[in-house]
């Protein structure tokens, strides 16, 4: 599976996405506009990557392929475009586009590795309005979770792990979703840790070793959430760059912390449920 694209590799014909997104921040179209790579179209996150948030489905449902599609072919997608996605977070953000892109039914899409920080060319201003595309999208192409399916790798079908901050699977802090804490039986594996000093992916041999420690390697069943299915991706991205597929879970504990029915652990352990 195609992940990473260096910054002195990325192809002349690459249709490129900007997806300048951080979590309570809402102006990532300001920083677009104030300088992308050169051709560089603007993605949001929050309504082009996602469905409208309900309690049910998390913060960031999945979107429909139909609305997925029109979006794509807003940014200049056609069948077969080679398309390298990026933000100013070290993927965290582009992570989202590259696996949806994926999941849709597209096979030529990477990160940029590093992101803006690593690009060493000239910047563009504005905003750019590619010519429409005619992509054609189908969905489905990449294993997702449900909350039941997770919950069961959680208690021994495999493993889920854990995308998070520490604090957050901890428990002692939670910005935004109804409780704090993890899933029972998931395991902490904090995305910022996929990354080296200088913001970009560390080697498959590293990433290897991590997820063995955390006992994933090739060949195990591993699902992957987050707070609302965002890192999450980039997780799943460095499992990819490990050799390991992983499944993604949408609505994450932004959807399990919503029903009052699901157990909730707290403190470093996995099972110390409450």
């Amino acid at each position: 599976m195609t992940v990473l694209t260096a910054a002195d590799q990325v192809p002349a014909d690459a249709v490129l996405l900007d997806v300048r997104w951080q979590l309570g921040r809402t102006d990532g179209r300001e920083q677009y506009r104030a300088g992308h790579l050169p051709g560089a179209v603007f993605v949001d996150l929050e309504t082009e990557l996602a469905a409208p948030g309900s309690p049910a489905e998390g913060r960031h449902p999945l979107p429909s392929v139909q609305a997925l599609q029109s979006a794509a072919r807003r940014w200049g997608l056609e069948d077969g475009s080679r398309v390298v996605v990026y933000d100013a977070a070290g993927g965290l953000a582009a992570a989202r586009a590259w696996w949806v892109l994926r999941w849709a039914g597209l096979t030529d899409v990477s990160i940029l590795d590093g992101g803006l920080a690593a690009w060493r060319g000239p910047l563009e201003q504005g905003e750019v309005v590619p010519r429409p595309g005619s992509v054609t999208l189908t969905g489905g192409a990449l294993p997702v979770l449900g909350p039941d399916e997770a919950a069961a790798l959680a208690a021994g079908d495999g493993v889920l792990l854990d995308a998070r901050a520490g604090e957050r699977y901890r428990g002692e802090h939670e910005p935004v979703d109804p409780r704090a804490g993890h899933v029972p039986g998931a395991v902490s594996a904090p995305t910022a840790e996929n990354l080296d000093a200088d913001g970009r992916f560390r080697t498959a041999a590293v990433l290897t070793e991590r997820f063995a420690a955390l006992g994933v390697a090739p060949g195990t069943t591993v699902g992957v959430y987050c707070g609302s299915g965002v890192t999450a991706a980039h997780q799943v991205a460095a499992l990819a760059e490990a050799g390991i597929e992983a499944a993604l879970w949408p609505g994450s504990w932004s959807q399990w912390s919503a029903d009052p029915d699901r157990p909730v652990a707290t403190g470093p352990a996995p099972h110390d449920a409450r």
